[in-house]
């Protein structure tokens, strides 16, 4: 029987698979680090992702600081408006305080001037009453009727329009005061002849010619800034050749400009003529609305009382 020869475990063909997996571990484990090498390199994915993870982290810092900053000058700002508002506040108190002084001032002058109305409506009345007679007084009710020639001068403004039938009866009356002239003539307060007719010219004195002024009066719609210094001075220029003769009646409620001084200078300088005669009487009537007085009342009051004074002639509200 033939002997088995014993079974060598550690051969050489069992070292040189042993060398051989021992060498493929190595290689396994050289290719394993380089894959993971691969997977952080700077172009990859995963690197640009957190790069821009990084960028949008920063950028939000950024506007962050930019809106602590606006949120900033916002609270200035507020601060600013709210002390301008409470400055505003101060003046708005001081304006109504301002404003009812104003009102109390007006009243004392409505007061003021309510108590002179009733002492010229009686002169007034006097001479209303007195405007029938068949001659000619020179003297009626304390108006002066001893002019020749006679202009009208009506604020046709739309004030005026609301009393419209008190001042053509008012006009009425007066022209019965002058029961005989040689003209008169009808102008708006801007200097706009009644009819169309030429600045300068006369209307005949005749009944006819009355009643067709009153007529012509009821639609009229002359033009108006609410002030008689313009019809005034139209006047004076255009009819100053009939000096000594002439006097201007000026109905209205309203006086709109601003200085009484320079007006008043202007009417005096144009009423005189080259020797310093005065060339026409200038009387004045008021009319008061409904209302009461207002400002502009007040203030056409003042100018024509003091023109009637400088140029004799007198001043009447109604």
């Amino acid at each position: 029987m033939k002997r088995k020869e014993p079974i060598e475990i550690f051969s050489l063909s069992f070292l040189d698979i042993i060398s051989c997996a021992f060498g493929a571990v190595v290689m396994l484990i050289l290719l394993a680090k380089n894959g993971e090498q691969d997977e952080y390199r700077q172009d990859s994915p995963e690197v640009s992702q957190v790069a821009t993870l990084i960028k949008e982290v920063n950028t939000s810092q950024q506007n962050v600081v930019q809106l602590e900053q606006a949120l900033s000058a916002a609270q200035q700002q507020l601060a600013a408006a709210q002390a301008v508002s409470a400055s505003n506040a101060e003046q708005k108190q001081a304006l109504e305080t301002q404003v009812a002084r104003a009102k109390d001032n007006v009243q004392q002058l409505t007061d003021a001037a309510t108590g002179l109305e009733q002492t010229l409506l009686e002169r007034e009345r006097a001479a209303i009453n007195a405007g029938n007679a068949q001659s000619r007084d020179d003297e009626v009710g304390g108006i002066p009727v001893d002019s020749d020639y006679v202009v009208f001068i009506i604020d046709t403004s739309g004030s005026m329009k609301t009393m419209w039938p008190r001042v053509l009866n008012t006009l009425d009356e007066v022209l019965n005061n002058h029961p005989k002239v040689e003209g008169f003539q009808v102008l708006s307060d801007n200097g706009e002849v009644l009819g169309g007719s030429a600045l300068g010219s006369w209307r005949k004195d005749s009944k006819a010619q009355r009643l067709g002024v009153l007529r012509g009066l009821q639609g009229w719609n002359g033009s108006s800034n609410s002030s008689p210094v313009e019809g005034i001075e139209a006047a004076l220029r255009a009819y100053s050749r009939y000096q000594g003769k002439m006097a201007l009646y000026v109905f209205g409620d309203d006086f709109t400009g601003i200085s009484y001084d320079s007006t008043l200078a202007q009417i005096n300088r144009l009423n005189r003529s080259a020797s310093g005669a005065l060339i026409a009487r200038i009387h004045a009537i008021a009319f008061k609305r409904n209302m009461g007085a207002t400002p502009d009342m007040v203030k056409f009051s003042t100018l024509m009382r003091e023109v009637s004074r400088h140029n004799n002639g007198t001043f009447m509200g109604l």
